[in-house]
């Protein structure tokens, strides 16, 4: 099955660029794009997109506004932030805005395939410059987890079972017990103590 992706960007080269980019993938499907927030919205409320790559910067909206929007009302939907500029502050906002990656416009082909069939698997993905932006930084080295996954940490920490859990989230148990070992792994604890520990720790919540 081919991934479905749709572009949010309102400088028509940068679009065509990445469509030629992608053009030779023989398992992404070009779904179009939309040059304003407003535009993206009125897509949604006809087609569904596996992955969004959205500019930072919109005429009629931030990309990161979007974002949250976007994942308010279409949580299923992933998006990876698209922008020119390599600044943390940038990458945590719309990260911690719901996107699942964040690539900048210089991407490589095989970057930008490898962030969509990243985000699409449910994990993180940042291009090469924008992990380095972040390792230098001499704040916390705080795993990135996905805003499932956050989902997930928080009804952990309210006590819920994975059966609970996945009956609020409306997923299978399978898919709860995978993030719960995903966000163990991530926060590197031994069990659930030590991950709310450090989660509370992290000022995750």
């Amino acid at each position: 099955m081919k991934t479905k992706v749709f572009i949010v960007d309102d400088h028509y080269m940068i679009v065509e660029g990445i469509r030629s980019l992608l053009s030779d993938a023989n398992d992404i499907e070009w779904m179009g794009h939309a040059m304003n927030a407003t535009s993206c919205m009125a897509f949604l409320t006809q087609n569904r997109p596996d992955v969004i790559l959205m500019d930072i910067n919109l005429p009629d909206k931030s990309g990161i506004e979007l974002c949250k929007e976007v994942k308010d009302h279409y949580p299923e939907v992933n998006i990876v932030g698209l922008s020119s500029h390599n600044q943390l502050s940038f990458i945590k906002k719309i990260m911690d805005h719901g996107a699942s990656g964040y690539v900048l416009k210089n991407a490589t082909q095989e970057e930008l395939v490898l962030a969509i069939k990243t985000v699409v698997m449910g994990e993180i993905f940042l291009s090469d410059e924008a992990s380095v932006t972040i390792d230098n930084q001499n704040i916390t080295k705080l795993p990135i987890i996905t805003r499932r996954e956050k989902e997930v940490l928080l009804l952990i920490s309210e006590g819920l079972t994975n059966h609970e859990i996945a009956e609020k989230l409306f997923v299978s148990t399978t898919t709860v017990d995978t993030h719960r070992k995903n966000l163990l792994a991530k926060f590197e604890a031994k069990n659930t103590a030590s991950l709310i520990r450090l989660a509370t720790q992290s000022n995750v919540f």
